[in-house]
């Protein structure tokens, strides 16, 4: 076997976004096209100057949500990485690791960095999605420098260097070899799993279970299931058949892996049943997300990263008290509420990981939250599902108290911030760009107006200066702040790999314990007229509503 230098032209639509290369399976099955960009990244990774030291001679971890491609993807990028100077690949059994896992065996051993195979939320299958992403050696996704050097060599490249060898058995344990580089096919389960048990009771979850306390998690056939699997029935022994659709499956059986009460409705009927468990989860397509249900109640990401901020010293991990907290701008300011009464610092950045990641890594922050079912903390450098799940079945056994409960409970204690998101997908990127360059150059113009029966104070693009490095990112969502508090955000979703999804938040905050309980869309509904009056969403658009409302 030797090693093979080959030409290529460079595809000139490889920038990564907010959480990698997301594209459709069949753009990624061309021919070149990932060898292409996992050269370029491997490329920019053996140039000191892009990483601090150079990756040869240095061990990658390599993992996916197995989706469709995701084991030829395996494949081909071993045999890049034995032919650019990598020592080591430590490759999760079958090609299978979850987001945070990757994140926690980089961590846990050293590496590095890490190659995700992934395209998280979006559908999979032939017809479907797949992605691919670099996780740095603190173990969360590659900055924006990185990103962008990778993109600049994509589009230089003129030669791939892989090697020829056969494909390699990777659903056996134990080590093997590519030319001069060890891979050694790892337990995928065993490195998070040593995480979790360092953070939460197992003996106090082992006992809700004996005492008969039920459980649905929902893994919607994607690679949460094995996890959940060992962790809940396997070490915390709950029932068989409390995971359920627990095998990853290429097409993920046909089910979109985005745990929001619209994708995820067979676990809302269950949890609406009258034999409904006490506690009901989900995950999404690589296990980073989740939903939390109580009997007939869907707790929201914002209130979930609240209220697990405002309970946290129940849990063992953070009993010694939490550094910080951060969410993401369009992620509603409930957490800010309660990390005030703590005299906690509460950050606010753009949407995605990375920039939690520095904080994180600076000792400024521990739990960390977005409004796109995504909560985490210092433990990895990604968000979390079943991290989550654990968290919150711990919270019901410290205290002794249901889902709903808990929240209704932090609402009159805290007030509650009602919350939506609306989202437009499918939008002709054209007519999306162009609704966002016309809301831009109309906010000079809105503070100070009247709209609805509140007032506009801030209109603004939302930039942010990170406080450990300084960076700036800029245009990251307009924002519309009234007078009361409430705020209307608009920005383009970067996780979608067809047409533009436009996404519009909506939020106000009732302190009234008797005003608590109205439905949340009639609570926000002038809110949404407010935004169509502003955006001209449906004209533009000729939708007469939101794709989805979460």
């Amino acid at each position: 076997m030797a090693i093979q230098t080959t030409p290529t032209q460079a595809f000139t639509d490889q920038r990564p976004g907010t959480s990698g290369l997301r594209k459709k399976v069949g753009v990624f099955m061309q021919p070149h096209y990932l060898e292409n960009f996992v050269q370029a990244l491997l490329d920019v990774l053996n140039t000191s100057d892009a990483v601090g030291h150079a990756l040869q001679g240095q061990t990658l971890v390599l993992g996916g949500d197995g989706r469709f491609f995701n084991r030829a993807s395996v494949q081909t990028i071993l045999k890049l990485a034995a032919a650019n100077g990598v020592a080591r690949v430590l490759l999760g059994c079958g090609g299978i690791l979850s987001t945070p896992a990757v994140s926690a065996v980089i961590r846990c051993r050293q590496a590095f960095g890490g190659i995700v195979l992934s395209a998280s939320h979006n559908p999979g299958g032939p017809e479907g999605d797949f992605g691919i992403k670099y996780n740095a050696s603190n173990g969360g996704p590659a900055n924006e420098t990185l990103t962008e050097a990778v993109f600049a060599r994509t589009q230089v490249l003129t030669e791939l260097r892989m090697s020829d060898v056969p494909d390699i058995d990777i659903d056996t344990l134990g080590t093997r070899q590519v030319e001069q580089m060890q891979v050694d096919v790892i337990d995928p389960v065993a490195d998070y799993a040593a995480v979790m048990r360092g953070l939460f009771d197992f003996e106090l979850l082992r006992g809700m279970f004996q005492k008969g306390f039920t459980v649905r998690v929902d893994a919607m056939n994607a690679v949460g299931g094995p996890y959940a699997k060992a962790i809940l029935e396997g070490e915390l022994g709950a029932p068989a058949g409390t995971v359920v659709n627990a095998v990853p499956l290429e097409d993920f059986g046909g089910l979109h892996p985005d745990p929001n009460p619209v994708n995820a409705e067979d676990l809302i009927a269950h949890m609406s049943a009258a034999d409904a468990p006490d506690f009901g989860a989900a995950m999404d397509g690589d296990a980073d997300r989740n939903m939390v249900v109580g009997r007939n109640f869907v707790v929201s990401p914002s209130d979930s990263l609240a209220l697990m901020t405002a309970h946290a010293k129940l849990i063992p991990g953070y009993q010694d008290g939490l550094l910080g907290v951060a969410r993401s701008m369009p992620t509603s300011a409930a957490v800010d509420r309660v990390a005030k009464a703590l005299g906690l610092p509460c950050f606010e950045t753009p949407t995605g990981w990375k920039f939690f990641g520095n904080l994180l890594d600076a000792g400024r922050a521990t739990l960390c939250g977005e409004e796109s079912y995504g909560t985490g903390s210092s433990h990895v450098r990604e968000k979390d599902g079943l991290w989550a799940i654990l968290f919150w079945l711990s919270l019901q056994g410290a205290t002794g108290k249901s889902v709903q409960t808990l929240v209704q409970e932090h609402w009159r204690t805290y007030g509650r911030n009602y919350y939506t998101r609306h989202d437009y997908e499918g939008i002709a990127v054209d007519v999306a760009n162009r609704l966002m360059a016309d809301l831009r150059s109309s906010l000079p113009g809105l503070v100070g107006q009247s709209l609805g029966s509140r007032q506009i104070s801030l209109a603004d693009d939302f930039a942010y200066t990170d406080p450990v490095d300084g960076s700036v990112s800029r245009n990251q969502g307009v924002r519309l702040l009234f007078d009361d508090g409430a705020r209307v955000i608009f920005r383009l979703s970067g996780t979608g790999t067809e047409g533009a999804t436009l996404r519009v938040y909506l939020e106000r905050f009732e302190a009234d314990p008797a005003c608590q309980d109205v439905p949340v869309q009639a609570a926000l509904a002038e809110l949404a007229a407010v935004a169509e009056q502003v955006a001209g969403i449906s004209v533009r658009t000729g939708m007469t509503g939101p794709s989805v409302a979460t």
